[in-house]
């Protein structure tokens, strides 16, 4: 049985106010495209479907377009809730969909019932855990602790004996959380569910299943051989801009777990970093084949230049991030007392307050005319009154 892990879709999601639409439909396509190539037999979609609890109509459509496609191509689909999604928006379409082989498991009363599929050794059970808010679900298991260690290592207890009393042989679980030892591969785009990392769930829990497809982490990451993150399917922050971006394709055979291979999915729009000077960035020829990209400038300027980023994006359209990084920082002048503050001019005590907030850099000619021109008018309108 050919098995594709992927998670954390976040439907509707922006990237620094520029919609991901387009760049994720065409992703998910190729997802498509990957399952009918590979004669995948189930998709694994482990939480964060939506990038919000209250998805916009469009969201909903192309989820609706997706699922729909995934199954023409011939693929059993088995999805998740996420900390972004809501279980009960997302699992109101479970009682149609499952009739297509779309399976949504929201409902975490019901993780113990499994999405049985039968290759030809025989069945796998794919139990789906839903993100569990131990608050939320402590009615469910009130002796376990309210972490969320806790209520999934009394989840996972519920699996094991729902598939112990099955005889089931083969074991895949899907589940969304935080798992120890993921900690290098977290980005700045996920939303944070633990209190302090106190709470992480430890690999060991899932010992047992013959594969643990994991979501919530926007990296790719392997904790074990069979318990890995398959990472966001689009680059959602600059942290991730050297990340791979695809899905695991998880092989299981007679006894279990065969093998496990990347299959990478297309990039849109790659991310990337520019470190330099204004003048460096809109000058070299070197950077030509970054002119496509998502950039992040890093300016090194000693004194911030003039307009930036309308510059920036002359060169570099989809420049979305500007920061200011000086290669040198002037020393900040020294505190003036009262008797000498009294003895600046306006012109002065601007000019300081500058510099003092800006690291030393003083203001250049053109900023010290516009404060002349400004404090001009101002005594202007003093004298008239």
């Amino acid at each position: 049985m050919k098995i594709l892990h992927t998670s954390d879709w976040h439907i509707g999601r922006t990237f620094h106010q520029h919609s991901t639409a387009d760049a994720l439909a065409s992703v998910l396509d190729a997802l498509v495209v990957a399952v009918a190539e590979h004669a995948v037999d189930v998709v694994v979609v482990a939480g964060d479907v939506f990038d919000s609890s209250m998805p916009s109509a469009q969201s909903v459509r192309e989820l609706d377009r997706v699922l729909v496609a995934l199954s023409r191509a011939g693929a059993t689909v088995v999805v998740t809730a996420g900390n972004h999604d809501s279980p009960a928006r997302l699992g109101a379409r479970a009682v149609f969909t499952a009739e297509v082989g779309v399976h949504v498991l929201t409902r975490p009363e019901r993780l113990a019932d499994p999405v049985v599929v039968a290759d030809e050794h025989g069945p796998v059970h794919i139990y789906g855990i839903p993100f569990l808010e131990p608050t939320l679900v402590r009615h469910l298991w009130p002796e376990a602790p309210r972490t969320q260690a806790g209520v999934m290592q009394a989840a996972l207890g519920m699996v094991r004996a729902d598939a112990e009393g099955r005889g089931a042989r083969r074991t895949v679980v899907a589940a969304h959380t935080f798992v120890f030892g993921a900690d290098g591969e977290s980005c700045e785009s996920e939303r944070g569910i633990t209190s302090g990392g106190v709470d992480r769930v430890p690999v060991p829990s899932f010992d047992g299943f013959d594969y643990v497809a994991l979501g919530h982490i926007h990296g790719r990451s392997t904790l074990a051989p069979a318990v890995r993150y398959s990472g966001a399917p689009l680059h959602l922050s600059f942290s991730e801009q050297d990340k791979p971006r695809g899905a695991w394709l998880v092989h299981l055979d007679a006894s279990g777990l065969e093998r496990v291979e990347w299959l990478d999915l297309p990039v849109p729009r790659p991310l990337v970093t520019l470190e330099g000077t204004l003048d460096e960035l809109l000058g070299d020829a070197g950077l030509m084949h970054h002119e496509g990209a998502w950039v992040r400038a890093r300016l090194t300027d000693v004194e911030r230049p003039m307009d930036p980023m309308r510059r920036l994006q002359k060169r570099f359209p989809h420049c979305a991030v500007l920061e200011f990084a000086p290669s040198a920082v002037r020393p900040v002048p020294a505190r003036l007392d009262r008797e000498r503050f009294a003895q600046l001019s306006d012109e002065d005590v601007v000019a300081q307050f500058l510099a003092h907030v800006r690291g030393g850099e003083e203001p250049s000619p053109a900023e010290r005319g516009l404060i002349d021109e400004v404090l001009g008018e101002l005594r202007g309108q003093e004298a008239t009154r």
